[in-house]
């Protein structure tokens, strides 16, 4: 069964989510709540694995959290007080159930399981070296080289050789791993991925995001830093940096729309930014229009703070349909010609006669854009104008971001004009790379040391790709021989 929508490959894939429990009852059954606010962060499988002080336990299943983790016997089946989940949309590796985390490994030290939320740009080239030496892997997933290289590792103590893993990946990771002595959680150096820790009563949560603290009742204590490693063991909380300091680089795409807007990232509301990313583009590109309308759910808040900056009324123009997208498993050519209109329907009698405006986050390929104007023109818009609360989208992203090749990147391919030329728009316009950091607080974005990963808005990259540049080589060297 489809367990996404068939007509969103124009949106840039929620990477994964993760949450972990340590120090309380029934720790799975928090988990899988926590799992439930992180859906929106991976639809295709999900997966808990606890620990009861004597054995691990695991369940992982293809779909979402409800139905799979909703049953009495599946939670009972989880026992312990200490336990770690993950959603999944497939960045790296197959969509197969042997790719669903919790990943777990019997190591010499005893049981190992770790959820990843992130992609690590050197897996392969990790790969060939362990499978060189030996190793037997059982997934596709990146995840599983992490647990390779802990295993064969020099050093003698656990922690050290996680430490001595971790220095030897490249790229995004924000990791939950349970071990017989506890509980990791950590991010990389840059901290391009999330993680936020909390309290229950005496127990220790870590999630994606504050949303899925606030689900389980428990309190937001603070981001884990990027670089830190927390350790919890016996009801005690440590921290350790072992990393060599350097400036943060977190995705800013988590404000644009990973993110639920009801969370808080860095000590900001990630809604109230969105409406400073949609105020920032009314400044920057304004237009005479009758309505401002989001294309939902995800330009809901840039639409608001586009009106408010702009005076324009906001309208719900465009209604959306909740109920589509499992039932369909190979849905017919026709059906995938009406796919918007299943998802999307237009508001006529409000749009008809109306210059409008739409809002949205983002535009990746451009062909629900073009579907959506096309809407909008049937129903009787007189203009339609696209604003979108984002600049271009022009590169990939190798971070644990599921985008499209760069050349099917409707921004890679055209200018501004030609964009707006595909999606047959009166208009269209982005959001400065400038007017994205004045609406996260700073004055601009600084061209020396950016406070975020933007790559793929301006393709610079902040870690190396060998796994990228090594393939790229490989394809050089192949065209070679063809000549």
């Amino acid at each position: 069964m489809l367990t996404t929508h068939p007509f969103d490959d124009d949106k840039l894939r929620e990477e994964c989510g993760v949450f972990g429990v340590s120090g309380a009852e029934g720790a799975a059954a928090l988990v899988a709540l926590g799992l439930h606010a992180l859906q929106h962060r991976g639809q295709e499988a999900a997966g808990i694995t606890s620990f009861d002080g004597a054995n691990f336990h695991t369940h992982r299943a293809m779909g979402h959290v409800a139905g799979n983790f909703d049953r009495d016997e599946v939670i009972r089946a989880l026992a312990g007080t200490v336990a770690c989940g993950h959603v999944r949309y497939s960045t790296t590796g197959e969509t197969a159930l042997r790719n669903v985390q919790p990943l777990y490994a019997e190591l010499a030290s005893g049981g190992f399981a770790v959820a990843h939320n992130g992609n690590i740009s050197n897996a392969m080239h990790l790969r060939r070296e362990l499978i060189r030496r030996g190793s037997i892997f059982q997934s596709t997933s990146d995840t599983e080289t992490i647990i390779h290289l802990v295993a064969t590792s020099g050093y003698k103590d656990l922690l050290d050789r996680f430490i001595d893993a971790l220095k030897q990946v490249e790229g995004a990771y924000s990791l939950i791993c349970m071990t017989p002595e506890g509980m990791i959680a950590c991010r990389d150096p840059l901290g391009i991925r999330p993680l936020v820790m909390g309290r229950l009563g005496d127990s220790f949560i870590f999630a994606s995001e504050t949303v899925a603290l606030d689900v389980v009742g428990a309190t937001y204590v603070r981001d884990v830093e990027p670089g830190e490693l927390v350790i919890v063991k016996d009801g005690a909380m440590r921290s350790i940096r072992p990393f060599t300091a350097i400036a943060p680089r977190p995705c800013i795409f988590e404000w644009v729309y990973f993110s639920r807007p009801d969370s808080i990232a860095q000590d900001r509301s990630v809604y109230t930014v969105r409406k400073g990313i949609g105020a920032e583009l009314a400044i920057e590109s304004p237009v005479e229009a009758d309505l401002v309308i989001p294309v939902p759910d995800s330009g809901v808040p840039a639409a608001i703070g586009y009106a408010q900056q702009s005076g324009i009324p906001f309208e719900l123009g465009i209604i959306r349909s909740h109920y589509v997208g499992r039932t369909f498993i190979q849905p017919s050519a026709e059906v995938r010609r009406l796919g918007v209109k299943l998802k999307h329907n237009a508001n006529r009698a409000l749009i008809k006669g109306k210059r409008i405006i739409l809002i949205d986050d983002s535009i990746v390929r451009g062909t629900t854009s073009l579907k959506i104007v096309e809407m909008m023109r049937e129903a009787g818009a007189a203009e339609v104008h696209m604003r979108i609360a984002s600049p271009p989208t022009t590169h990939s992203c190798f971070y644990g971001v599921d985008t499209p090749e760069r050349s099917k990147l409707l921004a890679a391919q055209h200018d501004v004009a030609g964009m707006a030329k595909f999606i047959k728009a009166d208009s269209l316009a982005f959001v400065s790379i400038d007017g994205l950091y004045r609406a996260l607080g700073e004055p601009g974005r600084g061209d020396v040391l950016p406070r975020y990963c933007d790559a793929c808005f301006t393709g610079e990259y902040p870690t190396q790709l060998t796994d990228h540049d090594e393939q790229a080589v490989g394809q050089l060297a192949l065209l070679d021989e063809t000549r």
